[in-house]
């Protein structure tokens, strides 16, 4: 007699991915029974649709009423090797495109639709019907890794660990060798300048300048390994947000070879013992030197002169088992015990978004301040669990 209790009761509601529209103003999730879309800034529900089954992803097309969905859960509304372009609006179908295989990922844009499969990258037309342009063989990817901007789209290499860069207006492709273990984030700068990667190893992200393919920054997230759960740079491009399956989201620094660089404040405010305000994390010497006198010492083991967060603050990673409603493949396989956790979003240069799927689906926004020496801290400004409940 099987006397466990059941994880979750079958009407209970499971998000089984979230994900953030361009500009981050809106964040649409899949459901086990249809998809919401909620704005952003507040957490304030938009649109919702009950299918009465299963959208495992959901991706939005900008502010416009087009989303691109795919099945998902344990009833799923769509096959799971289809896209189906949405228009919400007239409430149909507009656009399906069909592979051979399951859909890991999407990306949407007003001329493209880029499709992201185990083991290629398919780009399309945005057009009915639309028109396969080209297609590119990647590593396994069963993450569904892709990120683009107007310019730029980014996704795993043939070689694990590599990244593929393809300009949008000309198809040029560039490789870039980002790290010696398989990647578990890419994720483009809104202007398309800059690409940050993390790898399965999870101790450091490198920044890339997309013109050339120059390594721009390595940054330390820690000494420790850890699955990183999302990258996500400001809407200047002069800040990277990192979370991952230690609970703390960081913030770094990031040098854009377009704009200037923040300019720190003096040494004597820097060292000085003023305290951050009550309950902010402790800032780690504006990115640099967290080791003090370490980090200058010759033939010190280079994790005491590596760049660090600026600043640090725990979110809400949760600890729910593995979901019995799956998005596109088991979460075993993809090396996960439990939901998306920790989708980053910045509404703003000084303020961020921290999103995760699962029955306990939370938003969470944290804001960046400053006290009167120039020290810069991060402040969880408010969270909601945004099916319902506070």
């Amino acid at each position: 007699m099987n006397t466990r209790p059941p994880i979750e009761s079958p009407n209970t509601t499971v998000v089984l991915s979230a994900a953030f529209n361009n500009d981050c103003s809106c964040f649409s999730v899949g459901l086990n029974t249809g998809f919401c879309i909620f704005h952003a800034q507040a957490c304030s529900l938009k649109t919702t649709r009950d299918f009465n089954a299963g959208v495992g992803l959901v991706q939005m097309m900008g502010k416009a009423n087009y989303l691109a969905l795919v099945g998902g859960g344990r009833q799923p509304k769509f096959a799971q090797n289809k896209v189906i372009l949405w228009d919400d609006s007239k409430g149909k179908v507009a656009l399906e495109i069909t592979t051979l295989t399951a859909v890991r990922g999407v990306q949407l844009a007003r001329n493209r639709i880029v499709v992201v499969l185990q083991n290629s990258v398919r780009v399309y037309s945005f057009s009915k019907p639309p028109d396969l342009i080209s297609a590119y063989e990647t590593a396994d990817n069963l993450l569904g890794l892709c990120s683009m901007s107007d310019k730029m789209i980014a996704f795993p290499g043939r070689t694990s660990g590599q990244v593929q860069l393809v300009e949008i207006a000309t198809g040029n492709v560039s490789i870039i060798p980002a790290h010696s273990s398989a990647l578990r984030a890419i994720q483009l700068s809104p202007d398309g300048e800059l690409l940050a990667t993390a790898s399965d190893t999870g101790t450091l992200i490198r920044v890339f300048v997309t013109s050339n393919c120059a390594r721009l920054a390595e940054l330390r997230r820690g000494i420790d390994s850890a699955t990183i759960f999302s990258l996500g740079f400001s809407p200047s491009g002069t800040l990277l947000a990192c979370t991952s399956d230690k609970s703390t989201l960081h913030i770094f620094d990031v040098p854009h070879p377009k704009k200037p660089a923040r300019q720190p404040p003096p040494s004597s405010l820097r060292n000085s013992q003023y305290g951050p305000p009550t309950g902010t994390a402790v800032p780690v010497d504006d990115g640099k030197g967290k080791w003090g006198i370490l980090g200058k010492i010759p033939l010190m083991p280079r994790v005491f002169s590596d760049v660090y967060s600026f600043a640090s603050v725990p979110f809400e990673a949760g600890d729910e088992p593995l979901a019995s409603d799956r998005p596109m493949a088991d979460l075993a396989t993809l090396g996960t015990s439990r939901p998306p956790k920790g989708l980053v979003g910045w509404i703003s240069e000084d303020s961020l978004l921290v999103v995760g799927a699962g029955t306990d689906a939370r938003w969470e926004k944290f804001v960046i301040t400053e006290n009167e020496e120039g020290r810069r801290f991060c402040v969880r400004e408010g969270w909601k669990r945004y099916l319902g409940g506070s």
